[in-house]
């Protein structure tokens, strides 16, 4: 008995497979032209296993898009003597200017709220409010609120089911980008998961730049401001004359 067990002690255990995200971007690069009325990005990929899947529980893909990080005040508006007026506001130090995340499976069932919270997946998490505790204890609200617009905008987008994921091998979902996007860095994250619980991920960067005649307004507005608040002051001028010329030519 104890020569069985030792030779039961000394066999290999069984190895689970690892499992690991290999994905592409169709573009990693968006350009911003006074023409750009939004754009798609295809995220696809595959799993990369040394084994067949494990027979445990499913698979589930999980993506998101996060653009630059931005401050935002929001405020909550009451009527006060017949006129609305701002009566709190909350500050939120890092808010994405733009928030995507798709699953292949609904979100409380891909992913737990412990990992939620460590990796910031869901649109709350993704949010940092700070300087809260003198303004208001009634945060969720407001970040509730800020979610709400935003989503109303497609700035911020929940899509759950929309990953199509094939034989817990391949994987792909298209995230589309609006009009109105901030330049910068676009960080793409995909999660694998089992269980609720992350296995392994894969990040890269999509990056939006403006381009041509907006590149140039963009770059007026920011380095030289007198410059182009004189220029702006004279097209008014310009285009209001214009205006009234033409407006007098049609009535002679």
């Amino acid at each position: 008995m104890r020569w069985l067990c030792l030779l039961l002690w000394l066999l290999p255990l069984p190895v689970a497979a690892e499992e690991r995200v290999v994905a592409a971007l169709s573009q990693d690069t968006v350009s911003i032209s006074t023409s750009f009325d939004g754009s798609e990005i295809l995220i696809f990929g595959a799993v990369k296993r040394s084994s067949p899947p494990p027979d445990a529980a499913p698979l589930r893909v999980v993506i998101t898009v996060a653009g630059p990080d931005e401050p935002v005040v929001v405020r909550r508006k009451e009527r006060r003597f017949g006129i609305w007026v701002n009566t709190e506001a909350v500050e939120v130090d890092a808010a994405p200017s733009f928030y995507a995340v798709a699953s292949s499976a609904p979100l409380d069932e891909a992913i737990s709220a412990v990992e939620d919270q460590r990796w910031r997946i869901t649109t709350p998490r993704a949010l940092r409010a700070v300087g809260v505790s003198d303004a208001t204890d009634d945060v969720p609200a407001f970040l509730d609120a800020l979610i709400r617009v935003r989503r109303a905008e497609d700035l911020y987008v929940s899509a759950p089911e929309t990953v199509v994921l094939d034989q817990e091998t391949l994987f792909s979902t298209t995230i589309a980008l609006p009009s109105d996007l901030t330049e910068g860095d676009y960080v793409t994250r995909i999660f694998l998961t089992r269980d609720r619980q992350v296995i392994d991920r894969y990040e890269t960067t999509i990056f939006v730049q403006k381009v041509g005649l907006e590149r140039f307004i963009y770059n007026l507005a920011h380095e030289q401001p007198l410059i182009y608040g004189i220029l702006s002051l004279v097209i008014a001028i310009a285009a209001g004359w214009l205006a009234s010329a033409v407006f007098r030519y049609i009535r002679t």
